[in-house]
């Protein structure tokens, strides 16, 4: 277990100098933001909602950030002369004070090997430094949410580095070709003492930085909860109570066969799975059960219907070395809800909220759903203040004073 699970934690020589620093109010700063793997047309048409893209709202919005340049991953060279048509639904609010940069590569995915990842990434940092110059930075510090750039990009022209750790890329089974290069991006994190905000502690704990590192868990944006308790959607309304909703893409950090023993343990019980499904395969095992629902993803107002008229949601994963290390966006909805949660028992949820029932395994979420119906829905005075302390504008307040120099 961690020993770094306080979301304030500095990694730090000095924790004064830490705090000080979050504190610190100065003049605005020139800032460098970079996706990891997808671009702001995909943020955008995904609704702006994945801690990337809070973070790059934030920063847009501000009075910190003097000017920022906003830079998209290596996208294959046809794909973005193509963008006039095939992006024409995404607009950049670009003025004086904000850019946006697409870098372009005649390759469409990274190098496997690391001499090939150095090239590519000084090639990046290039290209950033182009772009950084043509806006008028300053001294800019480079915010980026990718490993290799992280890591490989030399950024001699900046004033500094942070790392913003979302997931362990060095766990994500998606991309096991590229392990090796996450692990020599991990270590030059570590050697250069570039500063880390993860959001877990685990995440912090694999790449042992040696410069400053922070615990920025998830966030939850409070517009998007507040408010009367809206009109349950048509679809959602008519499955029957008591309803248990798990939010996310069906893959295999759903733990299927707990799944499938809770539906049977529970018959009467609504188990309502709400996202993404790339492999059908994957969860057709459950089609056996009539209390057992599978719906597509649907849009940020809806999704907040469905969790604010649920009864009881799920965080019902696999213990694999990923979700170990994830701080689960989806449970801080959930609060943010006022639903009571039961979830598999994993590092980064604990301690988030008194109404989150942990459990060693999701085969025994059963035994658990009595304790969390009883539980009933938050008071709203608990709601908004959960809501008030686990704002996005209040993690990336952290982030920020991380990151000045």
């Amino acid at each position: 277990m961690s020993e770094h699970s306080d979301a304030t934690y500095a990694l730090s020589e000095d924790d004064g100098e830490a705090d000080a620093a979050r504190g610190r109010r100065g003049e605005p700063t020139d800032f460098v933001f970079t996706f990891s793997y997808e671009t702001y047309s995909d943020a955008v048409r995904r609704g702006m909602m994945r801690p990337p893209d809070r973070i790059l709202s934030s920063l847009i919005r501000s009075p910190e950030v003097r000017r920022l340049l906003v830079a998209d991953p290596f996208r294959w060279l046809p794909r973005v002369a193509a963008s006039p048509v095939l992006d024409r639904d995404v607009r950049f609010p670009a003025d004086d004070r904000v850019a946006y940069h697409r870098p372009t590569r005649l390759r469409r995915d990274d190098p496997v090997d690391l001499a090939g990842v150095a090239i590519e990434y000084a090639r990046y940092d290039r290209s950033l430094e182009r772009a950084a110059d043509r806006l008028g930075l300053v001294g800019p510090h480079v915010l980026t949410t990718n490993p290799l750039v992280a890591g490989f990009a030399p950024f001699e022209w900046a004033s500094g580095v942070t790392f913003f750790a979302r997931d362990d890329w060095l766990s994500s089974p998606a991309r096991r070709a590229h392990w090796p290069a996450y692990r020599e991006a991990y270590r030059r994190i570590s050697a250069t003492g570039r500063s880390v905000a993860a959001v877990s502690a685990e995440i912090i704990d694999r790449i042992g930085p040696t410069g400053p590192a922070m615990v920025v868990p998830n966030g939850v944006e409070p517009d998007e909860w507040l408010g009367l308790l809206p009109a349950a959607p048509a679809w959602f309304a008519e499955i029957p109570g008591p309803r248990a909703v798990y939010v996310g893409t069906l893959d295999s950090r759903l733990d299927v066969p707990g799944i499938a023993d809770l539906a049977a343990r529970r018959p009467e019980l609504q188990v309502v799975l709400l996202g993404p499904c790339p492999d059908p395969a994957y969860v057709a095992d459950l089609q056996r059960f009539a209390n057992v629902h599978v719906h597509p993803s649907v849009a940020r107002a809806e999704l907040v219907a469905t969790l604010r008229n649920a009864e009881v949601c799920l965080l019902a994963h696999r213990r694999t070395p990923l979700t170990e290390a994830m701080s689960p966006l989806k449970v801080y909805e959930y609060l943010a809800a006022g639903v009571p949660v039961v979830s598999i028992d994993l590092p980064p949820v604990r301690d988030i909220d008194d109404r989150v029932l942990l459990v060693d395994r999701v085969a025994d979420f059963a035994d658990a759903v009595d304790v969390a119906l009883g539980l009933g829905r938050a008071s709203e005075e608990l709601r908004l203040g959960f809501i008030e302390a686990n704002s996005w504008s209040a993690r990336h307040e952290m982030m920020l004073g991380l990151a000045r120099p």
